[in-house]
């Protein structure tokens, strides 16, 4: 990670959004800066007011930039990234709503399903015998996606409860 003054960070930024202008993933993270240089956490003593600075991050997956905004400077800095950003994110995709209900809209059917019972009926012999053989394997079937569901639903609960 290569710490950059605001200037340079700003410039690189500009230049990167251009790089990935076609396709491409970008990440920026903000955080509050509460160590200093040397790995020590800063407290403020008693009834001290600290302002600490921000440090903000920005990587493709190959190029790795960060800035340390200090607290004086941080409204100047914001209306320069500010109006970067905006002049950047011009060919964003939309997201794609009617994909995204039709996915909703799956799930909720295939939960319906499970949740249905297949009733088994028909001939042993004869003319439905293929019809209840059919309904007897989807009926196995869903037992067995209840089952991998209920797993599921336990192991995701016993993670829940060792945070």
């Amino acid at each position: 990670m290569q710490l950059v003054d605001n200037d340079t960070f700003l410039q690189r930024l500009a230049a990167l959004f251009e790089s990935k202008q076609d396709s491409g993933t970008i990440w920026l993270t903000h955080k509050r800066l509460t160590h200093d240089e040397h790995g020590s956490v800063t407290s403020p003593g008693e009834g001290e007011d600290v302002e600490y600075p921000c440090l903000i991050r920005v990587t493709d997956g190959d190029a790795k930039l960060s800035t340390k905004v200090e607290s004086g400077q941080l409204e100047k800095f914001h209306e320069q990234y500010g109006a970067l950003l905006k002049s950047s994110m011009t060919t964003l995709r939309k997201r794609d709503k009617k994909r995204e209900k039709q996915r909703a809209e799956e799930i909720a059917r295939k939960k319906r399903r499970m949740t249905e019972q297949i009733v088994v009926e028909g001939s042993k012999r004869g003319a439905g015998r293929r019809k209840r053989q059919r309904r007897m394997k989807a009926a196995l079937k869903q037992d067995e996606a209840r089952k991998r569901a209920q797993e599921r639903e336990e192991a995701r609960s016993q993670a829940k409860e060792a945070k």
